[in-house]
């Protein structure tokens, strides 16, 4: 911690004021105090900038969030700790979008400030941004949101921008769970489109003949049980954004009809003879190695050139690690809404164990991982299985020659192929099903309960 971090309290209860300075200053932090957001818009309008503000909630005239708000608009990299006497997890949500640090419910016991002084004013600290919320996050509904928190995806977000007004299929690439639907979404919701339709079409999870029928529609009588023409998601989004996601695992049959939506607008729904014309945006989002796919011959090449229009790589997590502590803090603000519970701190520990970890899975094994922590709320166990996940060696095939040396190594060997054929076993029959867990239970032979506990106990996902 540096010699002496200057704190600015802001309440407008005087007695608060006397009790905040006197138990700080005799930590040897510089106080200084403010009885109103005006006036501590004042404070940090001038030379010396506090190192954190403490600002209380509930205030009269301004109230916390919108001092908060200016205060940040004047000082974008500005600190700002929130204390309430109200425990809402809503509240919490807003602080964050408003770009609050973090968020302290009063009373509260000193160690509480202790660590969170810490955490915020410590060397470390300062060399990576922390903040509850991000002034780059974008809402993009259905409780989404996009967060630039590091250069690249900075760099990313203003390549969106530029590619959004334009009406031109664009590729999503990236590992599974960087994050290409919301990449997706963003583009939609900056376009001239976004106040159209936004479908997604998960290519990988039917079959060739599902597939057609799911994005083109049929007719009545074109296949036994169509009793009632049904439009295709191509119809359902004129106008709007489509995203077809892992296209790189489409059915080979489909590709040539899909090229011939890219060329020209239009195909015919099952059953039916007549063309039907719409106006629709594609991006298409996939993670296959796509030189290889090519050779292969699984992926069309002329399809791939009329998708390639304009294309956005997305960087694993381990390659934007910066981001790590602002994502953290995002999803528990999220799901302590979500659960009505209350944010737990982000400990030094837990952080860097955090930032060390590979996140093979990217964002979606952080969510996961933050909200088996929020739900759990115990720290070491949530270090511990980083830990555990870093020190495993993964087989790259279940049917790899690498044999243990001891008996105990044996039976973890064969525990880990059993619970990878199962979590193969169920995310297929979760995708045949398009995420109808009950189907999926039926097709496992399995109950329903039993198929949602084996859900959350591998961290699987439909996102």
């Amino acid at each position: 911690m540096s010699a002496s971090p200057h704190i600015l309290v802001v309440d407008d209860e005087p007695g608060v004021l006397r009790y905040m300075r006197t138990l700080l200053e005799v930590e040897a932090f510089r106080v200084d105090t403010a009885s109103s957001g005006r006036e501590a818009l004042t404070r940090i309008e001038k030379e010396p900038v506090p190192d954190l503000v403490l600002l209380d909630l509930l205030m009269p005239e301004l109230d916390g969030l919108e001092t908060l708000a200016l205060l940040r608009r004047v000082r974008p990299n500005l600190k700002v700790v929130i204390l309430s006497c109200v425990s809402d997890p809503r509240k919490v949500v807003e602080a964050g979008r408003h770009g609050a640090t973090d968020y302290l419910t009063k009373p509260f016991q000193k160690s509480q400030l202790d660590s969170l002084l810490k955490q915020h004013l410590s060397p470390e600290a300062s060399a990576i941004d922390v903040s509850l919320g991000h002034d780059e996050a974008v809402d993009l509904g259905d409780d989404l949101y996009f967060l630039a928190a590091s250069p690249q995806m900075r760099r990313i977000r203003a390549q969106v921008e530029q590619v959004a007004a334009v009406n031109v299929p664009v590729l999503l690439l990236g590992e599974s769970g960087t994050g290409k639907e919301i990449l997706a979404r963003l583009i939609h919701k900056l376009s001239p489109r976004s106040r159209r339709t936004f479908l997604k079409v998960n290519c990988a999870a039917l079959p060739a003949d599902l597939l057609e029928s799911e994005l083109f529609g049929y007719e009545a009588g074109a296949f036994t049980g169509a009793n009632k023409p049904k439009p295709g998601k191509f119809e359902i989004c004129d106008k709007g954004t489509i995203l077809l996601d892992e296209v790189g695992e489409m059915p080979v049959s489909m590709q040539a009809k899909l090229l011939h939506v890219l060329q020209d607008q239009q195909f015919s729904r099952l059953g039916s003879r007549s063309a039907v014309r719409v106006d629709v945006r594609i991006l298409a989002a996939t993670n296959i190695d796509i030189p290889q796919a090519l050779t292969a011959k699984k992926l069309r090449q002329d399809l791939y050139y009329r998708l390639n229009t304009l294309s956005v790589q997305l960087p694993p997590l381990r390659e934007r690690r910066e981001e790590i502590p602002s994502m953290i803090r995002h999803f528990m603000a999220r799901f302590a809404a979500r659960y009505a519970r209350t944010p737990l701190p982000l400990s030094p520990k837990l952080l860097e164990a955090c930032l060390t970890h590979p996140w093979p899975g990217n964002l979606r094994e952080l969510e996961n991982f933050v909200k088996r922590f929020l739900i759990l709320g115990d720290e070491s166990l949530a270090i511990a299985e980083l830990e555990t996940q870093e020190g495993a060696t993964p087989l790259a095939h279940p049917t790899g020659a690498m044999a243990p040396e001891k008996a105990g190594d044996l039976k973890s060997l064969v525990r880990g192929l059993k619970d990878e054929a199962e979590v193969q076993a169920i995310r297929q029959a979760l995708e045949l099903t398009n995420w109808n867990r009950k189907k999926a239970a039926a097709n496992l032979n399995i109950s329903y309960k039993a198929l949602l506990y084996k859900i959350r106990q591998f961290g699987l996902d439909n996102k």
